[in-house]
């Protein structure tokens, strides 16, 4: 790899041994990924969930912590994906002590790199969304799909240690989407029946990512009528990136790198379209069906809710009830919980008996331990990312609109 000055002298521990590390790391994932060299990246975002770390990624986190604060100080704006625990509600959930007091000590060692503990998967609605062009180092894949297709920015999939070692150094190898010709199109699908809620969007992400099937390929999505709006694309390409590791997409017209499609294709010839109709559409949810099933637990996360989407929580559970054995959770960033909260949307969404988490995100927040402490098996959502992965976790999962999740809350059951 073509290295510059300062690099050299990171990697010869000139400025420490934690940036040292810093750069061994990406050199070694650089020389794994042929990348030529490394690019400046404007912003960091890293994996921050104590399940995924455990104990022993908190005492290395916290080793590194110790350095003097010039050598360990993070050279970009780093932010965090969500936690695992709530703080204000984890004994509703009946999540231990033990979860909170490692929780405690990943902030603490994380604020100490001098990184904000923004806690969300929807930076890009929230925080700092980034620009065309601009190059990152992103963790969450939903994050990831939606700023190099939507924004049009560049990332690849930043595992903790390479978004960190990104927030130490100040950039990241460049290969993958860093680089302009993996970012054209290679298969074409034509959608026939157009989506009519986020439930529809995560079901066409899930569709399209099951079929595509690999990280380097790139969908290109035509036939759809009208531009969907912002949480439409995160659901759409939340469930692409979970059902098929995608991290980029085109839409014709819609996605800035696609103003039509022959642009979607860098010029290539336009492959032959894949057709995906209504039939495709039932049967994705057919696959995830449970008529007539108590429901244990009602899950509105993965990706966090926006202020919409909360507002639309709010509004179907105002004057209602959800069912004694039912739990209904709604889960968002801490910005948004706060604007729910001056607006009186989270006081709607609670007085139904649900329960509003901030900062979190469900399967993150060690979701088997949780259903073996609830007794919860069957999960609703209509999150389509979300019911792909909870199954790893012991639940059974059912797909269904906003609409029906809260229908099925209230009575208690799969309506």
């Amino acid at each position: 790899m073509k290295l510059d000055d300062e690099t050299q002298g990171m990697l010869a521990g000139e400025f420490g041994p934690v940036r040292q590390w810093a750069a061994h790391h990406q050199v070694t994932v650089g020389n794994f990924f042929d990348a030529e060299d490394l690019v400046p990246v404007g912003q960091a975002h890293i994996m921050a969930d104590t399940e995924a770390t455990g104990s022993s990624g908190v005492e290395f986190l916290e080793e590194l912590a110790k350095a003097p604060q010039n050598q360990r100080r993070v050279r970009i704006p780093t932010i965090t994906d969500p936690r695992g625990v709530d703080f204000n509600a984890y004994k509703r959930l009946k999540q231990t002590d033990g979860m909170v007091d490692l929780e405690r000590r990943l902030i603490a060692a994380f604020e100490a790199f001098g990184v904000l503990m923004t806690n969300t998967c929807i930076n890009y609605q929230t925080i700092l969304p980034p620009v065309h062009g601009e190059h990152l180092a992103f963790g969450d894949t939903g994050v990831v799909i939606y700023s190099n297709a939507v924004l049009g920015a560049r990332s690849n999939f930043e595992g903790g240690p390479s978004a960190l070692s990104a927030a130490l150094t100040g950039r990241t190898p460049r290969y993958g989407y860093h680089l302009e010709q993996n970012r054209v199109g290679t298969i074409h699908y034509e959608v026939s029946h157009q989506p009519r809620d986020l439930s529809d969007w995560g079901a066409l992400g899930g569709i399209v990512g099951r079929r595509t099937d690999s990280y380097w390929r790139v969908p290109v999505v035509s036939g759809l009528k009208s531009v969907p709006n912002s949480d439409e694309m995160k659901h759409f390409g939340a469930a692409a990136a979970s059902f098929g590791s995608l991290a980029m997409f085109h839409i014709p017209g819609v996605t800035p790198e696609a103003p039509d499609i022959a642009a979607a294709f860098g010029g290539n010839p336009i492959p032959k379209a894949e057709a995906i109709a209504a039939a495709d559409f039932e049967a994705f949810y057919e696959s995830y069906a449970a008529r007539g099933d108590k429901v244990d637990v009602v899950v509105f996360s993965a990706p966090q809710l926006s202020l919409l989407e909360m507002e639309q929580v709010a509004n179907l559970c105002d004057g209602r009830r959800i069912h004694s054995g039912t739990t209904l959770i709604a889960v968002t960033s801490p910005e948004i919980k706060f604007a729910a909260d001056r607006m009186g949307l989270t006081k709607r969404i609670e007085a139904s008996g649900a329960i509003v988490l901030e900062g979190v995100c469900f399967y993150q927040s060690y979701a088997r331990e949780m259903a073996e402490a609830n007794g919860w098996k069957r999960l609703m959502s209509n999150s389509a990312k979300l019911v792909n992965i909870i199954g790893g976790y012991g639940y059974k999962p059912t797909l269904a609109t906003m609409e029906k999740c809260v229908d099925c809350a209230v009575a208690g059951k799969v309506l």
